[in-house]
């Protein structure tokens, strides 16, 4: 191979490598930790402050750690919760309605059946739920927009 096609194979790995380093340290960059809402509990002092990947699409940061039992997709859970939107939007929370509520874990969207399965009993979790595995392209009229990324921060109060 001559000199000239070895600087192109060299070139074409560096940006590759390059491109490596600049994926992960998107996934590792620190992000602040979100407003809480009154009534919600406090975050650990030592929560991350970047979000986990996981295969799906799914980026969650347990925020802190639950005691208790891990919730299984088919379990009934009780939580605490409040979403946004990309914006800082509100669309629900059952902080602010001041009661917590209680559903089948395989009954909701994607995002949460996937995330709450991450966190124990006494846990708190913050999800970025992208479009797929939230409400999709369609949205929610009137509520939250097409393809809308989702964001929850979750107490898991109870795996029922």
């Amino acid at each position: 191979m001559s000199a000239a096609a070895w600087c192109r194979v060299l070139c074409c790995v560096a940006i590759v490598l390059l491109l490596e380093v600049k994926m992960s340290s998107a996934q590792t960059k620190e992000v602040a930790f979100p407003t809480l809402p009154a009534g919600a509990g406090k975050i650990a002092k030592d929560a991350p402050k970047q979000f986990t990947k996981t295969t799906s699409g799914l980026r969650y940061r347990i925020l802190r750690e639950g005691k208790g039992q891990m919730p299984k997709a088919t379990d009934k859970v009780k939580v605490n919760y409040h979403g946004w939107l990309e914006g800082g939007k509100v669309f629900d929370s059952s902080y602010e309605r001041k009661s917590p509520i209680s559903f089948p874990l395989n009954r909701v969207i994607k995002g949460w059946t996937e995330g709450m399965q991450l966190v124990g009993e006494g846990g708190m979790i913050e999800l970025e739920i992208p479009a797929a595995l939230g409400y999709g392209e369609d949205g929610i009229p009137d509520t939250i927009p097409g393809g809308a990324t989702l964001h929850f921060l979750v107490e898991l109060l109870k795996v029922e």
